[in-house]
């Protein structure tokens, strides 16, 4: 097979290793930057070219594609689809994904666990969207935020009508959450491959922070996950449409709750925690679906 893998870094760990297994199943493999490829749309003979040349003959397409790039990247992601070629995650799936409004809005419909969540826009309401959650303390979530960033955790209700204020002052978009302080600052990252979890790592936070990821400087290990937590997550990823993704769970009181579902989840953390060949997973999953 001739696979793509759609990313801006060609060093990173993630596109390293996904490379790597490529090539150990035997298949021929070209790490592409989304940003440098430009896309003739046309009814009768749709291409992307790249670096001057048309790109044919690919079989299937990896995306990997970064949050601050989401607009154009899922628009190659698309026109490699109007050419027939077989993404791994479509790019309707990715934007639905990067929606947390909305990705929120559809886990809850089809009745996943999530963290009591508020939204609102008007300011006169700040208060009751507090009382909503369940006040203080609270997670304020920046919609636009992405590895921790822009999450921050308000102790008392004080603070998070200052948080909120401050957020809406920038215009930015924001959920209120409620805060599961029976996780102790811990999550679960299940990475989903096709209908099952192929690898479950617990990430801890560091003393004196509250968000989890490895990025923030949280600690990993493999862990057990349960019938339920496992259904959950292989859910919430269909939900989605995503053949591949990481879901981030947290165990509550009430059993697990979704936070997120990434569309292009590191392997780096995953990979090192569990031990697992997760970068084979994906590429066995192209070959079985690319082919069908």
């Amino acid at each position: 097979m001739k696979i793509g893998i759609l990313s801006r870094r060609p060093q990173i760990y993630s596109t390293r290793r996904l490379e790597e297994a490529a090539q150990e199943h035997g298949h021929e493999v070209h790490v592409i930057d989304p940003l440098r490829c430009y896309v003739n749309i046309t009814s009768h003979s749709p291409a992307v070219y790249y670096r001057g040349e048309r790109l044919e003959g690919f079989d299937a397409i990896i995306p990997r594609i970064g949050a601050s790039i989401t607009f154009y990247g899922t628009a190659v992601v698309r026109q490699f689809e109007m050419m027939g070629v077989s993404t791994l995650n479509k790019s309707v799936a990715i934007n639905r994904s990067r929606d947390k409004l909305r990705s929120l809005q559809l886990l809850a419909q089809k009745g996943i666990g999530l963290p009591v969540t508020g939204f609102a826009h008007s300011t006169k309401f700040t208060r009751e969207l507090i009382d909503l959650v369940g006040g203080a303390p609270l997670v304020v979530k920046l919609l636009e935020g992405t590895q921790g960033l822009g999450v921050v955790l308000a102790e008392t209700d004080k603070a998070a009508e200052s948080v909120i204020e401050a957020f809406r002052g920038l215009k930015a978009n924001f959920l209120v959450q409620e805060y599961i302080g029976e996780s102790k600052g811990c999550d679960i990252r299940c990475f989903v491959v096709g209908k099952k979890v192929v690898a479950a790592m617990m990430r801890t936070c560091k003393e004196g922070e509250f968000r989890s990821n490895l990025h923030r400087g949280g600690t990993a290990i493999p862990v057990k996950i349960t019938p339920e937590e496992r259904s959950t997550a292989v859910r919430a990823a269909r939900i989605m449409g995503l053949n591949v993704a990481g879901v981030d769970i947290l165990r509550s009181n009430h059993g697990p709750v979704v936070l997120e579902v990434n569309s292009s989840p590191g392997l780096e953390g995953i990979e090192n925690a569990t031990g697992k060949d997760i970068a084979g997973s994906i590429i066995k999953f192209v070959e079985d679906n690319a082919a069908s």
